[in-house]
Protein backbone atom coordinates (compact mmCIF):
# COMPACT_ATOMS: atom_id res chain seq x y z
CA UNK A 1 0.00 0.00 0.00
CA UNK A 2 0.81 3.38 0.12
CA UNK A 3 2.11 3.33 3.55
CA UNK A 4 0.75 1.70 7.02
CA UNK A 5 -3.29 2.42 7.45
CA UNK A 6 -4.24 3.67 10.38
CA UNK A 7 -7.96 4.15 10.29
CA UNK A 8 -10.53 5.64 7.89
CA UNK A 9 -13.58 8.03 8.57
CA UNK A 10 -16.62 5.59 8.00
CA UNK A 11 -18.71 5.68 11.10
CA UNK A 12 -20.05 1.58 11.84
CA UNK A 13 -23.62 1.22 12.58
CA UNK A 14 -22.54 -1.30 15.08
CA UNK A 15 -19.80 -3.16 16.85
CA UNK A 16 -18.02 -5.29 13.87
CA UNK A 17 -17.45 -8.37 15.91
CA UNK A 18 -16.61 -10.95 13.45
CA UNK A 19 -13.39 -8.60 12.52
CA UNK A 20 -12.71 -8.44 16.01
CA UNK A 21 -13.37 -12.38 16.19
CA UNK A 22 -11.20 -13.02 13.68
CA UNK A 23 -7.72 -10.75 15.19
CA UNK A 24 -8.51 -12.75 18.28
CA UNK A 25 -8.42 -15.66 16.08
CA UNK A 26 -4.96 -15.06 14.01
CA UNK A 27 -3.55 -13.52 17.39
CA UNK A 28 -4.29 -16.55 19.42
CA UNK A 29 -3.55 -19.37 16.83
CA UNK A 30 -0.15 -17.50 16.30
CA UNK A 31 0.75 -17.59 20.32
CA UNK A 32 -0.41 -21.07 20.81
CA UNK A 33 1.87 -22.14 17.61
CA UNK A 34 5.78 -23.89 17.82
CA UNK A 35 6.05 -20.14 15.61
CA UNK A 36 5.71 -17.72 18.88
CA UNK A 37 8.87 -17.67 20.94
CA UNK A 38 5.69 -18.06 24.22
CA UNK A 39 4.80 -21.68 23.48
CA UNK A 40 7.69 -23.22 25.47
CA UNK A 41 6.20 -26.52 25.42
CA UNK A 42 7.17 -26.99 22.41
CA UNK A 43 11.03 -27.68 23.40
CA UNK A 44 14.12 -25.15 22.28
CA UNK A 45 16.56 -25.56 19.71
CA UNK A 46 16.15 -28.90 17.45
CA UNK A 47 13.55 -29.75 18.99
CA UNK A 48 11.17 -26.44 18.29
CA UNK A 49 12.93 -26.49 14.29
CA UNK A 50 11.37 -29.95 13.90
CA UNK A 51 8.08 -28.67 15.93
CA UNK A 52 7.92 -25.84 13.14
CA UNK A 53 8.34 -27.85 10.36
CA UNK A 54 5.68 -30.71 11.43
CA UNK A 55 3.03 -27.97 11.87
CA UNK A 56 3.23 -26.06 9.29
CA UNK A 57 3.46 -29.29 7.03
CA UNK A 58 -0.10 -30.21 8.79
CA UNK A 59 -1.81 -27.24 8.95
CA UNK A 60 -0.04 -24.67 5.75
CA UNK A 61 -1.89 -24.93 2.38
CA UNK A 62 0.64 -26.49 -0.38
CA UNK A 63 -0.10 -26.37 -3.68
CA UNK A 64 0.77 -29.45 -4.89
CA UNK A 65 -1.24 -31.25 -2.43
CA UNK A 66 -4.03 -28.30 -3.68
CA UNK A 67 -4.28 -29.71 -6.71
CA UNK A 68 -3.52 -33.19 -6.79
CA UNK A 69 -6.27 -33.61 -3.47
CA UNK A 70 -3.38 -35.84 -1.94
CA UNK A 71 -1.16 -34.94 1.18
CA UNK A 72 2.60 -35.13 0.92
CA UNK A 73 2.80 -35.82 4.66
CA UNK A 74 5.21 -39.19 3.68
CA UNK A 75 7.35 -36.91 2.23
CA UNK A 76 7.53 -34.70 5.10
CA UNK A 77 9.11 -38.11 6.99
CA UNK A 78 12.22 -38.24 5.54
CA UNK A 79 12.73 -34.40 4.82
CA UNK A 80 15.60 -32.69 6.51
CA UNK A 81 16.68 -34.47 9.95
CA UNK A 82 13.62 -34.78 11.85
CA UNK A 83 11.68 -37.76 12.35
CA UNK A 84 8.33 -36.69 11.73
CA UNK A 85 5.50 -39.35 12.17
CA UNK A 86 3.33 -39.93 9.10
CA UNK A 87 -0.39 -37.85 9.62
CA UNK A 88 -3.49 -37.60 7.75
CA UNK A 89 -4.06 -34.29 5.85
CA UNK A 90 -7.27 -32.63 3.92
CA UNK A 91 -5.67 -30.52 1.52
CA UNK A 92 -9.20 -28.73 1.45
CA UNK A 93 -9.26 -28.08 5.55
CA UNK A 94 -5.37 -26.75 4.87
CA UNK A 95 -6.91 -24.47 2.66
CA UNK A 96 -9.17 -22.98 5.66
CA UNK A 97 -6.46 -23.81 8.67
CA UNK A 98 -3.72 -22.18 6.65
CA UNK A 99 -5.51 -18.46 6.52
CA UNK A 100 -4.52 -18.24 10.30
CA UNK A 101 -1.26 -19.18 10.38
CA UNK A 102 1.48 -16.53 10.23
CA UNK A 103 5.38 -16.84 10.15
CA UNK A 104 6.31 -14.30 12.66
CA UNK A 105 4.74 -11.89 15.11
CA UNK A 106 5.72 -8.64 12.07
CA UNK A 107 4.05 -10.86 9.50
CA UNK A 108 0.58 -11.17 11.86
CA UNK A 109 1.03 -7.41 12.91
CA UNK A 110 0.97 -6.00 9.46
CA UNK A 111 -1.90 -8.17 8.32
CA UNK A 112 -4.24 -7.60 11.69
CA UNK A 113 -3.57 -4.21 10.94
CA UNK A 114 -5.06 -4.07 7.41
CA UNK A 115 -8.17 -5.94 8.69
CA UNK A 116 -8.66 -3.77 11.82
CA UNK A 117 -8.88 -0.73 9.71
CA UNK A 118 -11.02 -2.05 6.49
CA UNK A 119 -12.83 -5.39 7.86
CA UNK A 120 -15.65 -3.18 10.14
CA UNK A 121 -16.86 -0.76 6.93
CA UNK A 122 -17.15 -4.52 4.81
CA UNK A 123 -18.65 -6.28 7.39
CA UNK A 124 -20.87 -3.17 8.37
CA UNK A 125 -22.03 -3.18 4.73
CA UNK A 126 -22.42 -7.22 4.01
CA UNK A 127 -23.56 -7.75 7.33
CA UNK A 128 -21.54 -10.59 9.83
CA UNK A 129 -22.84 -13.48 8.61
CA UNK A 130 -21.78 -12.66 4.68
CA UNK A 131 -18.55 -11.10 6.12
CA UNK A 132 -17.62 -13.72 7.48
CA UNK A 133 -18.52 -16.21 4.57
CA UNK A 134 -16.69 -13.59 2.03
CA UNK A 135 -14.25 -13.48 3.87
CA UNK A 136 -13.69 -17.67 3.95
CA UNK A 137 -14.56 -17.08 0.40
CA UNK A 138 -11.74 -14.42 -0.45
CA UNK A 139 -9.36 -16.53 1.05
CA UNK A 140 -10.06 -19.50 -0.54
CA UNK A 141 -9.78 -17.79 -3.76
CA UNK A 142 -6.39 -16.57 -3.10
CA UNK A 143 -4.90 -19.78 -2.20
CA UNK A 144 -6.46 -21.89 -4.75
CA UNK A 145 -5.28 -19.03 -6.99
CA UNK A 146 -1.78 -18.90 -6.37
CA UNK A 147 -1.47 -23.14 -6.47
CA UNK A 148 -2.74 -22.43 -10.09
CA UNK A 149 0.23 -19.88 -10.93
CA UNK A 150 2.31 -22.56 -9.21
CA UNK A 151 1.10 -25.99 -9.84
CA UNK A 152 4.33 -27.90 -8.48
CA UNK A 153 5.55 -26.15 -5.78
CA UNK A 154 5.57 -27.70 -2.26
CA UNK A 155 6.14 -24.37 -0.49
CA UNK A 156 3.72 -24.10 2.24
CA UNK A 157 1.83 -21.12 1.73
CA UNK A 158 0.45 -19.26 4.97
CA UNK A 159 -1.13 -16.48 6.08
CA UNK A 160 -4.45 -14.11 6.46
CA UNK A 161 -3.28 -11.97 3.50
CA UNK A 162 -5.01 -13.26 0.73
CA UNK A 163 -8.31 -13.00 2.88
CA UNK A 164 -7.46 -9.76 3.37
CA UNK A 165 -6.88 -8.30 0.33
CA UNK A 166 -10.24 -9.19 -0.61
CA UNK A 167 -11.63 -7.48 2.32
CA UNK A 168 -9.44 -4.44 0.53
CA UNK A 169 -11.22 -5.21 -2.82
CA UNK A 170 -14.72 -5.39 -1.54
CA UNK A 171 -13.86 -1.51 0.46
CA UNK A 172 -12.80 -0.40 -2.62
CA UNK A 173 -15.86 -0.97 -4.82
CA UNK A 174 -18.39 0.25 -1.80
CA UNK A 175 -16.51 3.04 -0.23
CA UNK A 176 -14.09 4.68 -3.05
CA UNK A 177 -14.41 8.10 -1.77
CA UNK A 178 -13.52 7.27 2.51
CA UNK A 179 -10.51 8.82 3.50
CA UNK A 180 -7.86 6.48 5.14
CA UNK A 181 -5.12 7.92 7.72
CA UNK A 182 -1.82 6.53 6.23
CA UNK A 183 1.40 6.67 7.57
CA UNK A 184 4.15 7.41 4.58
CA UNK A 185 7.54 6.10 4.98
CA UNK A 186 6.49 4.63 7.89
CA UNK A 187 6.32 8.41 10.28
CA UNK A 188 3.85 10.84 8.19
CA UNK A 189 0.43 10.58 8.40
CA UNK A 190 -1.41 11.46 5.38
CA UNK A 191 -5.80 11.49 4.65
CA UNK A 192 -5.60 9.77 1.26
CA UNK A 193 -8.84 8.71 -0.64
CA UNK A 194 -9.66 4.94 -0.34
CA UNK A 195 -8.89 4.73 -3.97
CA UNK A 196 -5.46 5.91 -3.60
CA UNK A 197 -4.35 4.16 -0.47
CA UNK A 198 -5.99 0.82 -1.43
CA UNK A 199 -5.18 1.27 -5.52
CA UNK A 200 -1.94 2.04 -5.02
CA UNK A 201 -1.55 -1.01 -2.64
CA UNK A 202 -2.76 -3.60 -5.57
CA UNK A 203 -0.96 -2.12 -8.09
CA UNK A 204 2.30 -2.61 -6.10
CA UNK A 205 1.36 -6.13 -5.53
CA UNK A 206 0.18 -6.56 -9.44
CA UNK A 207 3.76 -4.92 -10.69
CA UNK A 208 5.44 -7.72 -8.11
CA UNK A 209 3.70 -10.17 -9.13
CA UNK A 210 4.40 -9.76 -12.90
CA UNK A 211 8.02 -9.54 -11.92
CA UNK A 212 8.22 -12.50 -10.30
CA UNK A 213 6.68 -14.48 -13.43
CA UNK A 214 9.58 -12.48 -15.60
CA UNK A 215 12.39 -13.61 -13.45
CA UNK A 216 11.62 -16.93 -11.79
CA UNK A 217 14.70 -17.09 -10.03
CA UNK A 218 13.59 -14.35 -8.08
CA UNK A 219 10.46 -15.83 -7.42
CA UNK A 220 11.84 -18.90 -5.54
CA UNK A 221 13.79 -16.31 -3.25
CA UNK A 222 10.63 -14.00 -2.48
CA UNK A 223 8.61 -15.55 1.03
CA UNK A 224 5.67 -13.22 -0.36
CA UNK A 225 2.79 -15.04 -2.43
CA UNK A 226 1.59 -11.82 -4.42
CA UNK A 227 -0.38 -14.01 -6.73
CA UNK A 228 -2.48 -14.75 -3.98
CA UNK A 229 -3.14 -10.85 -2.71
CA UNK A 230 -4.19 -10.39 -6.59
CA UNK A 231 -6.33 -12.90 -6.45
CA UNK A 232 -7.54 -12.26 -3.15
CA UNK A 233 -8.01 -8.97 -4.15
CA UNK A 234 -9.85 -9.67 -7.82
CA UNK A 235 -12.76 -11.47 -5.74
CA UNK A 236 -13.12 -8.96 -3.29
CA UNK A 237 -13.88 -6.34 -6.15
CA UNK A 238 -16.37 -8.82 -7.42
CA UNK A 239 -17.50 -9.30 -3.98
CA UNK A 240 -17.94 -5.87 -3.93
CA UNK A 241 -20.15 -5.59 -6.82
CA UNK A 242 -22.38 -8.43 -5.90
CA UNK A 243 -23.33 -6.25 -2.48
CA UNK A 244 -23.90 -3.31 -4.85
CA UNK A 245 -26.29 -4.98 -6.94
CA UNK A 246 -27.82 -7.08 -4.07
CA UNK A 247 -28.43 -3.37 -2.53
CA UNK A 248 -29.89 -1.28 -5.27
CA UNK A 249 -32.56 -4.93 -5.69
CA UNK A 250 -33.37 -4.25 -2.40
CA UNK A 251 -33.94 -0.82 -2.73
CA UNK A 252 -36.21 -1.15 -5.47
CA UNK A 253 -38.22 -4.01 -3.78
CA UNK A 254 -38.67 -1.12 -0.63
CA UNK A 255 -40.07 1.39 -3.45
CA UNK A 256 -42.39 -1.16 -5.39
CA UNK A 257 -43.49 -2.03 -1.91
Amino acid sequence: MAGVPLTDDYPTRRVPAVTYLLVAANVLVYLLSPLSSIARWYGEGHARICAVEEYVARWAAVPTELLSGFSLSEAVTISGSCAIAPFDKSPVISAFSAMFLHGSPLHLLGNMVFLFVFGPFVEDRLGRSRYLFGYLAFGLVATYGYALTSPASAVPLVGASGAISGVLGAYLVLQPGSRVTTLIFGFIPFRLPAWVSIGSWFIGQYIWLVSQWMMPAAAQESDVAYAAHVYGFLAGVAGGFLQRRLGRSRRLVALRG
